[in-house]
């Protein structure tokens, strides 16, 4: 009986890879370049230029199909010529004449030379087929039938997809995955169990892009670390490197489960460093760091930044003579330097010396994140290898492991680690022209090999203090060194040849939050602190315990498995277990950079439900923190005349209003009114935050000393906002705006705020319906005792019922819910114009006003408004909210609200694609719903919006990604009383495993398309109820059940 493979089938390339033919491609696209170049340079009276190897084929013309390969090198010089036709005769100078020519000089070659092959390939081959795994060839070549044929190979392969073939089915060339996939679906296989060899970085690009399981390199041309850059996972010499079949089995076992817990760059790109160490922290919940080179400081293309749960300052800064006033997310100390010299040298620095390779992998698994360098140092070759990580044990405590090995030199060597705690706020490009100094310098020290860093926020005057100790492995000389804010220690040693000269560095961050004393409780966390190794073993086994709660994994779409992994990682660097000791929310951008100032949104409605199933204490903390501000909601309130509870839109340490109320447009350079803090709806979301704790938990104890009070006055609030008008007996809400922020007033109108925005009406409907089902649940003495609390008189209590039932729709006679009132008589928006002259057009607000025009004027919205109704509740329940306001619309009311909406929505918000997602699935639209939601999913991974993910991750799209995979896809619904599947998993995800934590019964879930496994580990035993797919199904504690769907 044969061996099972994790994997099943095999893509090879042709030319470089099964035949030696990449260099007899080479030596004829160089003679028809070379004969053209030098014709094009004698007419038009330039230097004739060869066309060169390194410098022309492999970057512009290897791998890709032959008139593709013609245009991208002719790009290259900047030559242009018309495409012609491939009829065209190889004398014509077009595209295709020119990529004919070189056909025929290929087949010069070929006719006399004959194919040779590499004989390790058709080893692997031959092993391949011997164990049932299917073999296919993929190559650009329409030569391909024919060489294969000439090598005596052809019946070898089970598919062939070449140039010709792709010609006919009308496929792209690499980089695009097109003739890898559509080999693998001739042989019947998914992707994510085939493996693509490839030796062109076109063509590593394209196994990358198809989502396969292994894309393994051949480094023919002494190009190893760029296939690893380009997307190769393992990289070879030769195929005789590999070790056979083994070695392929290998990487599924063993190099998969790694790189589906891991984050990898293989290259340092200045302009894409923020991104990287935005994508790179490391954090516990307490504290975060930014994945910043140890050697950089704030400038240029790096931000070393750490940031501290509440830890704020407000500033007042002159700008275009206005004072503007800020509360911001503070950059507290940099505990990363690290650096080294040999000799008396100048300093390392990966800017201005030579970096030859470089790896950096960030470990989600237990959040170690790794750096290799191999970098030319004063003519010397050296190695550093670094590693950090953030300990989720102890959430004070940090450390660092810094090592150089100089291949080639002996003498004295210096490695110099310290703090640098004199910083300022300096992460957000558009904020640099305001006051960044948040930081007073209180007391620095250096010792032997321990020191300490003490600053303090000059307005909100807490203080942070961070302590480190050094040790070595080597025989040192110390040189302490301070300066203001700022502490060193120099260890100068002895280096050989190839001597490994360590320094661990270990860290302990606290502040005055938390501490009286801030410095001495840093001092004692070092105090016997652990070794860097047993340090990280204890993190390790913290975030075991997280993952064994939260982790989601995923068969059939290795991209998702590892940003599953990415977003949960980061999820929990910026609010963990640890949080439930902090007075603190999440910030909509983590503790990972400054943008928004780290302010807290209503980007929690998004995030929650991963706590709430997986961590609810956390959850309830994140809940606390709005609690303990309830009074300043209700001064909010106050100030503009209301009762109940007004939360603000951004809020910080305080609870207060941190929005601004004017806006600098950074595309026309103009002040304008900024009315987004007329986003009331976000006390909306925290009453629906409040309930839906409630329902996963049934914590009755919260509910009455915390959630019924918080959750009340917000409804008092609303209420005393909705009037009604005496002639229609209906209730109208103005003066608010939606989620869309590109509606902030009507047309010509000189005052902020819209009248009935649908989402706002019928989420208030939703909260006055909810908060009879609250008084039920927490009695009448208790109700009575809050409605003390909050001034809720029993007449008013009655005419919450009249205004949940009577609120203002605008609905036209195709059953559009108008996302205010108003809203049809906008004008619509040429898309086209903008998009082809702007190219992205997320932020239409501000390409509109830079053109002298006004979004208010326009049917167009950032993200979903209206829609997002539908993302909170079932769409039974709103259907059911709509008939009791006495509104009756089509039966396929939400798939034509979807349609009208979503051409009129530029997605400015990363947010925006997770509603509409879950809208496209919810009416049928799988391939919209999958296209959004991959979209979605890879919006921080690819830095989608261009720019923002360098600030700060999105984590509201990051945690509704996780959500929309567990209840649309896999099909959780845990809006009754008992657990229930739908599921509808797409078509390539062959299987999904989670757990959730639903009313203290923890369910394990293993699913796929035709099983439905679920397994109930409760502290009762009595039989649990379950439904899958309306079925109702008992589950015995402990043990599986196996469901057929």
């Amino acid at each position: 009986m044969l061996k099972s493979y994790p994997f099943s089938g095999v893509i090879f390339d042709l030319d470089g890879v099964i035949t030696q033919t990449a260099l007899v491609h080479s030596a004829a696209w160089k003679k028809m370049f070379d004969e053209f170049l030098l014709e094009w340079s004698r007419r038009h009276g330039l230097p004739f230029r060869e066309f060169d190897h390194q410098a022309d084929y492999l970057p512009y013309v290897d791998g890709k199909p032959r008139y593709q390969g013609v245009a991208s090198f002719l790009s290259s010089r900047g030559i242009e010529l018309p495409y012609g036709t491939p009829e065209d005769s190889p004398e014509m100078e077009t595209i295709c004449g020119l990529g004919n020519r070189k056909n025929n000089a290929f087949n010069e070659v070929l006719e006399r030379d004959g194919v040779k092959v590499y004989q390790s390939t058709i080893d692997l081959i031959y092993e391949l087929r011997k164990n049932d795994i299917r073999v296919a060839v993929a190559s650009s070549s329409k030569n391909c039938e024919q060489v294969l044929r000439r090598a005596g190979i052809l019946n070898l392969f089970e598919a062939r997809v070449d140039g010709v073939v792709s010609a006919q089915l009308g496929l792209k060339g690499k980089p695009e995955p097109d003739i890898f996939t559509t080999a693998a679906a001739q042989m019947g296989l998914p992707v994510h169990r085939c493996v693509v060899v490839e030796d062109a970085v076109s063509g590593v690009q394209a196994g990358r892009a198809g989502n396969f399981g292994m894309v393994l390199g051949i480094a023919r041309e002494n190009n190893h670390h760029e296939l690893l850059i380009n997307g190769a996972d393992i990289v070879v010499g030769d195929l005789a490197e590999l070790g056979g079949i083994e070695g392929i089995e290998d990487w599924f076992v063993r190099g998969l489960a790694h790189d589906n817990f891991s984050l990898t760059y293989h290259d340092f790109i200045p302009g894409k460093e923020k991104h990287r160490e935005t994508l790179l922290t490391v954090g516990n919940g307490y504290f975060a760091t930014r994945g910043a080179m140890e050697e950089t400081s704030a400038r240029g293309p790096h931000y070393p930044a750490t940031y501290m749960a509440g830890l704020y300052n407000r500033l007042i800064s002159r700008v275009s003579d206005r004072d503007v006033e800020n509360e911001d997310f503070v950059n507290a100390v940099n505990w990363l330097p690290i650096t080294f010299r040999l000799g008396e040298g100048p300093w390392f620095d990966p800017n201005k010396h030579e970096v030859s390779e470089i790896k950096r992998s960030l470990n989600f698994k237990n959040g170690l994140l790794e750096r290799l360098m191999l970098v030319n140092y004063e003519g010397h070759r050296v190695k550093v290898v670094s590693s950090r990580f953030v300990s989720m044990q102890n959430p004070h405590l940090a450390a660092q492991s810094y090592s150089v090995i100089a291949e080639d030199y002996e003498g004295p060597l210096t490695l110099r680690g310290g703090i640098d705690g004199n910083l300022l706020n300096d992460g957000v490009e558009r904020y640099k022209a305001l006051n960044q100094h948040h930081l007073e310098m209180v007391d620095q020290h250096a010792g032997h090999a321990m020191g300490y860093v003490v600053n303090r926020t000059v307005q909100s005057k807490i203080t942070i203090a961070t302590a480190y100790q050094l040790e070595s492995n080597f025989e040192a000389t110390l040189l302490p060194e301070v300066s203001e804010g700022k502490s060193f220690i120099s260890f100068t040693g002895h280096a050989g040849k190839g001597t490994e000269m360590r320094l661990v560095k270990k860290v302990a961050i606290c502040n005055s939050i938390i501490s009286d004393h801030p410095l001495l409780k840093a001092q004692e966390q070092l105090t016997g602190a652990p070794t860097f190794e047993e340090m990280l073993s204890l993190s390790e086994a913290a975030w075991g315990r997280i993952w064994m709660m939260a982790d989601i994994q995923l068969e059939g779409d290795r991209l998702a498995q590892k940003i599953f992994r990415m977003h949960l990682y980061h999820l929990f660097v910026t609010t963990s277990p640890h949080n439930v000791n902090f007075d603190f929310g999440i910030p909509a951008r983590g503790l990972h950079g400054e943008a928004y100032r780290g302010h807290i949104f209503w980007d929690e409605l998004y995030i929650l439900p991963i706590y709430y199933y997986n961590f609810p204490e956390v959850a309830k903390s994140v809940l606390m923190y709005r609690y303990r501000r309830l009074p300043a909601a209700r001064e909010y309130a106050r100030q503009h005349g209301f009762r109940g509870a007004m939360f603000p839109w951004q809020s910080g340490s305080s609870g207060r209003e941190e929005t601004q109320v004017l806006h600098l447009n950074p595309v026309s350079g103009k002040w304008g009114d900024d009315y987004s803090s007329l986003q009331r709806h976000v006390s909306l979301a925290i009453a629906y935050n409040v309930w839906e704790y409630f329902h996963a938990t049934h914590d009755k104890e919260f509910l009455i000393q915390y959630g019924a009070e918080l959750f009340l006055d917000i409804c008092l609030f609303w209420t005393g906002l909705a009037q009604k008008d005496p002639e229609t007996g209906r209730y109208h809400i103005s003066g608010v705006m939606g989620p869309d922020e590109f509606h902030e007033k009507y047309p010509d109108s000189d005052k902020g705020g819209l009248r009935d925005n649908a989402y706002s009406n019928l989420m208030t409907a939703w909260a006055l319906r909810t908060a009879y089902k609250i008084r039920e649940i927490i009695g009448e003495e208790e109700f009575v005792r809050i409605a003390r609390i909050i001034g809720l008189e029993e007449e008013e209590w009655k005419r919450w019922h009249d205004i949940s039932r009577n609120l203002n729709l605008c609905i036209n006679s195709e059953g559009i819910i108008a996302q205010y009132d108003g809203y049809f008589d906008l004008k619509e928006l040429d898309w086209d114009y903008f998009r082809n002259k702007y190219g992205n057009v997320y932020r239409m607000d501000r390409l509109l006003k830079a053109e002298g025009m006004s979004p208010d004027e326009y049917k167009v919205a950032k993200q979903a408004d209206t829609l997002m109704i539908f993302y909170n509740l079932y769409p039974q329940e709103v259907t059911s909210l709509l008939q009791e306001m006495g509104y009756s619309l089509p039966e396929d009311y939400i798939h034509r609200n979807l349609k009208y909406y979503l051409g009129r929505t530029s997605h400015g918000s990363t947010l925006s694609r997770i509603v509409h997602a879950k809208l496209a699935r919810m009416v049928g639209e799988d391939q919209l719903g999958w296209q959004l939601y991959r979209e979605a999913l890879t919006s921080d991974y690819i830095d989608i919006q261009g720019g923002t993910t360098a600030e700060g991750i999105h984590a509201g799209v990051m945690a509704g990604t996780l959500w929309i995979a567990l209840s649309v896809y896999a099909g959780l619904d845990l809006r009754g009383d008992v657990p229930a599947f739908h599921p509808a998993l797409p078509a390539h995800w062959e299987r999904i495993q989670f757990s959730f934590l639903f009313r203290n019964v923890r369910y394990h879930v293993h699913l796929s398309h035709q099983i439905l496994e679920i397994t109930a580990a409760s502290v009762t035993t009595d039989k649990l109820p379950v439904f899958i797919r309306q079925q109702k199904v008992w589950l015995e504690p402990g043990l599986p059940l196996i469901h057929e769907i």
